[in-house]
């Protein structure tokens, strides 16, 4: 099972942008049919620049650039018809460029504009620090795979800071939750620009899209609510983080005592036992009214050892089944101000069995 979180209106705004398009004619019937995948991804990426009446880098423009090559034919065939090019729009052509120039796979079905900008937000989620706006600033905004292993596809991207970007580098997240222990025990307080609470968090944001023995994954703290649309492989994680994100927003105490219904008898006085310890560490919540502060009050409160002791014994009751249908049951009861999708391909176009390279024909 796995199951991503979508934030609904309520907590954000999603402009609709246009999607990718091809022209009338089918591009597969411009391009050599004996060209590489290589040279196929990068005409395919010019020849988008020129529906979007973008320019590539200029490095890109020389004659036997497989993309320069799509985009002059793209130009020459769309002429000023072009369609409006936003942000997302620049930074979705930016990442195809950069995932081409790496030779990444890139899943173009369903990561589009629209796609990325649905993950956009005002801070990082592992340093907490707001997105800079300045081009070479290392709190700009960065587009991460949460799963090195994995390409660039939907569920395996998150938005954090360049700065936190280039310091996890290639590590999952056990490398770096022992980051953040060996912080933890000094004399070193910094790796890479960030500290020991913010390696925590990148190691909790990579466990979601890491398959892991449920025993492990119960006993993980939620130091950081899943980003907008990352998919969570873990059942228990899922249901963690739906009933973390009830004490955001008024009426949890109602939507908490109809999640226990839904539990087994056995389970409700465990269950009962871990809410008495996780409300009185969130309940300043209640006089927040910024998204964030909210957001990173609840993260905190999984630091508390004793709400983690209880949750542990709790979810540690539960098999995988039984936690990834308790998610499904209170997503149909609208239980949750969040919306649980599962996925029966969970990593279909993440390129896993390549490591997340593209086919090298």
């Amino acid at each position: 099972m796995a199951a991503s979180i979508h934030r609904n209106a309520d907590d954000i705004t999603v402009q609709q942008l246009a999607l990718p398009m091809t022209a009338v004619e089918d591009l597969d019937e411009r391009q050599d049919a004996s060209a590489s995948s290589h040279e196929r991804v990068g005409f395919e990426l010019g020849w988008d620049y020129a529906h979007h009446g973008q320019t590539p880098p200029v490095e890109q423009l020389f004659r036997q650039s497989p993309l320069q090559q799509g985009w002059q034919l793209g130009r020459s065939t769309f002429g000023a018809r072009t369609l409006k090019s936003q942000r997302h729009t620049q930074l979705w052509l930016s990442l195809r460029l950069h995932a081409w120039q790496r030779g990444r796979s890139f899943e173009t079905l369903l990561v589009t504009p629209n796609y990325l900008q649905q993950l956009d937000t005002t801070h990082c989620p592992v340093s907490r620090l707001p997105f800079s706006d300045e081009a070479d600033h290392p709190q700009r905004r960065s587009i991460d795979r949460v799963r090195d292993d994995a390409g660039y596809a939907a569920g395996n991207l998150a938005l954090i800071s360049h700065a936190a970007n280039v310091a996890k580098l290639d590590r999952g997240w056990q490398p770096c939750w022992a980051m953040a222990q060996s912080l933890r025990q000094g004399p070193m307080t910094m790796a890479g620009g960030l500290n020991a609470d913010a390696w925590e968090r990148m190691a909790v944001l990579a466990s979601f899209v890491t398959p892991m023995p449920h025993e492990l994954a119960a006993q993980l703290p939620m130091l950081v609510l899943p980003p907008n649309r990352l998919r969570l492989f873990n059942p228990v994680q899922a249901l963690q983080a739906l009933v973390t994100r009830q004490l955001a927003t008024p009426g949890w105490s109602q939507r908490l005592t109809r999640l226990e219904a839904l539990m087994d008898t056995p389970l409700r006085a465990d269950f009962s036992k871990f809410v008495l310890a996780l409300v009185p560490r969130v309940l300043r919540c209640q006089s927040l009214t910024d998204p964030m502060e909210i957001r990173w009050a609840l993260e905190d409160a999984w630091r508390d050892p004793l709400l983690q002791k209880r949750w542990t014994h709790f979810a540690q009751q539960l098999t995988p089944e039984q936690a990834e249908q308790l998610v499904q049951r209170a997503a149909r009861k609208q239980l949750s101000n969040v919306r649980v999708q599962s996925h029966l391909a969970a990593t279909e176009g993440w390129a896993l069995e390549r490591q997340g390279y593209r086919t090298a024909d």
